[in-house]
Order: structure tokens, then sequence, then C-alpha cells
């Protein structure tokens, strides 16, 4: 089946033999399942945060979109990133990251691993793998990528870095949030592990938190799927039902993200009040050709440097109207916010700057309302900035 297909049907198959037929999994909202025999539970189910069968469809369908074997489905993206290093890391190992990464993930190296656990990030730029390569020591145990990055929209080879990774037997994870299944696809490039905030396009209509993992090692899995358990992480048989809903117009969606970004890029980057465009989908981009090559779409995020500093950022975003001025991104309704002072505000002013995340940054998730209104609600916000 095609992406689209598989998007709608997987995990809801109607049960014709043994069930009432539900064209549309049901809400599976008992804690707990009855059994006849004491040693052999009904259908598998003994406790929901064990297994549920509203998640367990959902996490069917997560494995299907990455081409993977196996899917899981957390509370948060948060919740699946800290369980994958929890699983993965132990004290006193080294971990590589893109220099480039979503604010509450350093958070949870820094803050968390690295205090409570001595386990030490080193932060390069994995635009250049030959840079990876430099960094790995011999306690290095995990590669951590994201492509493209959050918020600078750097993309970095996956194939190459993966292909050095295998070499030193160093598994890859790679946050796949920004793009999604239907544009990339880490583990055909060699990734280890694909990582999801659920949060954002999976669901993408804002009214559900959640984190998927995606892989095809079944030796991990079982360790992951154990600790999913056993640290209680799981998703909620209702947030389950709402992902796999949302999921069924992925693909619709991501085309009409991807359409309205490349517009408004385009508009960005010949507008006089603009110092810089971030979008691997512009020709302008530095690494649009490797853009094409790994992913097969561009998706809708995008970040811009408005020209002045601080005030004339924050003045613009006060004065949009149609975007909403709020953290998260992927819905269908469009966002804009200011990374340096909301999503990547905990990380430290010249750590930020060293990447390139200046206080002149805006980040946009382009929705899918029509392209004139968002450009004229820029319109009208730029005019306030004169």
């Amino acid at each position: 089946m095609e992406f689209e297909t598989k998007a709608i049907h997987v995990g809801e198959e109607p049960d014709l033999d043994r069930g009432s037929g539900d064209v549309v999994v049901p809400i599976h909202l008992s804690s707990t399942f009855a059994r006849k025999k004491v040693n052999y539970p009904t259908q598998g189910y003994e406790y929901s945060r064990t297994g549920n069968p509203t998640r367990d469809a959902l996490e069917k369908r997560l494995a299907v979109l990455e081409d993977a074997a196996f899917g899981l489905a957390f509370a948060s993206g948060m919740a699946a990133e800290s369980t994958l290093a929890i699983t993965l890391l132990h004290t006193g190992d080294h971990v590589l990251a893109f220099d480039d990464l979503y604010g509450g993930t350093r958070r949870l190296f820094n803050r968390i691993l690295d205090p409570h656990f001595k386990v030490e990030t080193t932060y390069v730029d994995a635009r250049d793998p030959r840079r990876v390569q430099e960094a790995i020591r011999s306690n290095t145990r995990l590669i951590w990528l994201e492509s493209p990055t959050n918020p600078l929209m750097k993309i970095c080879d996956l194939a190459a870095i993966a292909k050095i990774a295998r070499e030193v037997n160093i598994p890859v994870v790679v946050d796949n949030t920004f793009l999604s299944p239907y544009f990339q696809k880490p583990l055909r490039l060699g990734a280890t592990v694909v990582v999801h905030s659920s949060t954002k396009y999976l669901n993408g209509h804002s009214d559900s938190v959640g984190g998927a993992v995606m892989l095809s090692d079944e030796d991990l899995y079982r360790q992951l799927r154990f600790n999913q358990n056993a640290m209680g992480a799981i998703l909620s048989p209702f947030d389950s039902f709402l992902v796999l809903r949302g999921i069924k117009t992925l693909a619709v969606r991501m085309r009409e993200h991807q359409q309205n970004a490349l517009r408004l890029a385009s508009y960005l980057e010949s507008h006089p009040k603009v110092e810089k465009v971030n979008y691997p989908g512009l020709k302008s981009h530095p690494q649009h050709a490797l853009a094409e090559r790994q992913a097969t779409g561009h998706g809708g995020m995008l970040s811009f440097e408005i020209k002045g500093g601080l005030k004339e950022a924050e003045r613009f975003l006060e004065n949009v109207k149609v975007f909403a001025l709020a953290e998260s991104l992927g819905g269908v309704e469009s966002l804009i916010e200011h990374p340096a002072l909301m999503t990547h505000a905990s990380v430290p002013k010249e750590i930020r700057e060293q990447s390139g995340l200046t206080d002149s940054l805006i980040r946009v998730s382009v929705g899918i309302e029509h392209i004139d209104d968002l450009i004229a609600d820029f319109d009208r916000a730029f005019q306030k900035i004169s």
C-alpha cells in the first residue's frame, strides 16, 4: 500500500470475526482487563499501562509510517526522548548531538543527564560529517540528530553520519518531527531510531500532547517497551485515538503545509525588512541540494531574521493576527514564536549565539490557511515596525 492508504487503514482494520466491525478503532478507556484463566490475559491485555487496544492500534500505524518494524507511543515527545536516553545510556557515557537542537532536548541532556547521571554531551555542527567523526570518543554511546534542525533549519547528511556510526557500533537517533515520515525516512538512510513529538505534524490539530519512537531493532525495542511500561510514560487511550485520527490526513496536510511555506519563504526572502530566511525548499538555502536528495519535501517550518533586533522582533510578533503567537508547531493553524524568549529560553544566550540563534530570529509553523491571508497578515505586522 502507498503512504496515504497505510496512514488511514493500518491499525484500524475492522474485526469482522470477533468484534463489531468498527471502521474507527474504539477508545478503550478501561484501566484493567478481566480474564478467564489466572495465567492467561484475555487477548493479551491485563493493564492499560502495559498494553491498551487503542494505543496498540496507533503503535502499529506509527511503525508502518516510518517503514519500521516497531512503534511506541509516549505521553509526550520528551517522555519518548527520556525513555530512549534511559535505555541507551549509562553513567559515564558520552553523547554527540547537533549544535542546533530543540531547547527541551538540550535541557534533558544538560540539566538531567549530565548532573544526575554523569552523561556528557558534545554539540557539533553536524552539517559536516567529518566534525561528527572527529568528535567521537571511546565512550561515545549515542549520536543525536535533527534534520532540519529546530529552529535554524540546518540539514545534516543522515546517510553519511549513519555510515560513520555503524563502523564504530554507535546508535543514531533522528528527531524527524519537522518533516514527518511523509517527507523523510531516516531509517532508510541508516538511522537506528526515529523519534517524534506526535503533538506536532502526526496529530496535526494542536489538541493532543504525545511522543513516538519507531525502530526495527527487536532487542532494543524489547528494552524500550519494558522501560515504557516500567516508567509509565504511556500515551492515554483518548490521545491515541486523536493521533490515529490526525494521521489519516497527514499526507494531505503536509503537501499543503509545504506549498504555503515555500510561498511564504519566497515572500520573506524578497522583503526589505528581512535579513535572512532559513527554509530548505529555497534554492538559496546552503544545503538545498542535500535536502532534495535525502527527503521528498521540505515541510512547513521556516525561520527568518528580521532587520533590527529584539525590539523589532517583539513588535512584529505582537502585531500578527492570523498567526497565533504560541509555542509548538505542526498544526493546521499557523503559529509563530521567538525562540530566544520562548522555545529556547532555557539555552544560555552565548550558546544560542554560537549556533546562530540570534535575538532577531523568528520561527514560523506555516499552517494550511489560504496563503493570501498569511502574507497579508505579515504585511500588516511589517508595517507596524516601519
